[in-house]
């Protein structure tokens, strides 16, 4: 069986190198062999993530004629992908792209700190906001007044508090997607969703396809549950979907499920528009697959009058391909573990079948609370303050980046809570070992990748802002000059991840 899930074009493969910014060339420095220059190019493709792990690589003929190079030229780059562990071959299946095994996955920067280290170190690991006040205290109280019914009943609702479920049916008819409150679950947060569709819809070996760079817990959960991922890579910048690659991979790998962030995707900020929504769902259609989408950056938009795109599932009005996943974690607060699925009704009834053998149900006062603040506007007015607190936050941290590491790169995104940056060639993985050293954590770019994708990026959100967010771009740009010069204190190793 081939170990290659998607696969690259060779016209696709040689605009992809046509496009990388050539280094300028140092006094007395020799250009390196045509052979050595086109397998440094794939390589870096690859660590960036703009051709995913595991995809199929043209075979050298066709590749030779779309670069204008000898074959001779392709064998060898090949070859020495190979030796260097970035390609594998097979005879009748081909060579697909890899990562060297040892690849380093960092598991620093995304767990939270505990409150009593917050005072030494800067938490960027998670792109979480503290919670809106009054509100919080204010949804709880509303709870605890609304309990007392519920106390005299065996309180285990696996779909949920009937009054959620019709509010938030009310809240998708009121966005123009006419939905029932049998067309709801209430879940333990966003992850919990997911976990439940992805162990209903694709079992273990199971494909599902993922933008790349994607959330990195859910690319851990689907991980976990056994499912082999299929990376898709998102356009450059915020651009969006790359719907070119999406069509192929849908048709070629047939994943059982795909899960996409239309809404401030996560990292990238990316805003995905209604012509992409409408083709990605009319593709998933064609291909039998299965789309997830996960909105629970929807409400949070940042800019003065920027107009929202159509929900994904608007452009699939009979509910057999789209799964809407959305939760109070990210516009309201994460330590409030409410989600909610909203799917056709027999979805719904499988899922709230096999939710017996997990977690039963969601607990009944944090279900209270969301339903207090959905029925009384507190909603509203919490995430308006929310939207308040990223714009600031987002403005402070450009700004102090742009300051104090001119070289990194990233477009600004509209929305959501995350920057992805580029950090100059250097590794991300080192900066998030060496930022714990000099006070701030920062999740490095192979999180959000499939198998070491991303070494050159890191993830940072806007969760700090005036002088911290100064701070914190201080101390990165002490990690980035340690990286730089080797001057790390640990193993040795190499200061950039490309020679």
């Amino acid at each position: 069986m081939a170990q290659w899930t998607s696969a690259v074009g060779a016209a696709q493969l040689a605009r992809l190198l046509n496009s990388q910014q050539e280094r300028p060339a140092g006094p007395g420095t020799r250009r390196p062999p045509a052979y050595r220059a086109l397998a440094d190019g794939v390589r870096l493709l690859v660590l960036e993530g703009r051709v995913p792990v595991a995809a199929r690589l043209p075979a050298e003929r066709e590749l030779a004629l779309a670069l204008s190079v000898s074959r001779t030229t392709v064998a060898a780059a090949y070859e020495a992908l190979r030796a260097e562990g970035f390609l594998e071959s097979r005879r009748g299946a081909g060579s697909w792209t890899a990562v060297p095994a040892g690849n380093p996955l960092p598991a620093r920067g995304l767990e939270p700190l505990p409150p009593e280290a917050l005072g030494s170190m800067i938490d960027l690991g998670c792109a979480a906001l503290p919670a809106p006040e009054p509100w919080l205290t204010r949804a709880v109280q509303g709870a605890l007044e609304e309990l007392p019914p519920y106390a005299h009943t065996h309180g285990d609702y696996p779909a949920g508090l009937p009054a959620l479920r019709a509010m938030i049916a009310e809240r998708y008819t009121a966005r123009g997607i006419p939905t029932m409150p049998e067309q709801i679950m209430v879940t333990t947060g966003a992850m919990g969703a997911i976990d439940a569709i992805c162990h209903l819809f694709a079992g273990r070996g199971e494909r599902i396809a993922v933008e790349s760079p994607s959330y990195a817990n859910i690319l851990q959960l689907m991980r976990e549950a056994g499912a082999r991922l299929v990376p898709v890579a998102m356009a450059e910048g915020l651009a969006g979907w790359d719907m070119d690659r999406w069509r192929q991979v849908l048709r070629d790998a047939a994943p059982r499920l795909a899960y996409v962030v239309a809404d401030f995707h996560n990292p990238t900020g990316a805003l995905a528009g209604d012509d992409q929504r409408r083709g990605l769902v009319e593709a998933a259609r064609s291909a039998g697959t299965v789309l997830v989408v996960d909105e629970t950056m929807s409400e949070l938009y940042l800019d003065e009058g920027l107009e929202m795109p159509r929900p994904v599932c608007g452009f699939d009005p009979a509910g057999s391909t789209v799964i809407t996943v959305g939760s109070a974690s990210k516009a309201f607060w994460a330590g409030m573990r409410i989600g909610w699925v909203r799917a056709a009704p027999d979805v719904i009834r499988s899922l709230v079948a096999a939710r017996a053998y997990a977690d039963l149900g969601t607990p009944v006062l944090e279900q209270l609370a969301v339903n207090w603040l959905l029925s009384t506007g507190g909603w509203e007015e919490a995430v308006d303050i929310r939207r308040g607190q990223g714009r600031e936050n987002r403005d402070a941290l450009v700004a102090a980046v742009r300051r104090e590491l001119p070289g990194w790169e990233f477009s600004v995104p509209r929305g959501g809570l995350t920057l992805w940056v580029r950090t100059g060639g250097l590794s991300g993985s080192r900066l998030a070992e060496v930022g714990e050293r000099v006070g701030v954590r920062v999740p490095s770019g192979p999180r959000f990748g499939v198998d070491g994708a991303f070494e050159g990026y890191v993830r940072l959100p806007f969760t700090v802002g005036g002088a911290v967010a100064d701070e914190a771009a201080t101390r990165l740009a002490a990690a980035a000059r340690l990286v730089e010069t080797g001057a790390t204190g640990g193993e040795d190793g190499p200061r950039t991840f490309v020679a």
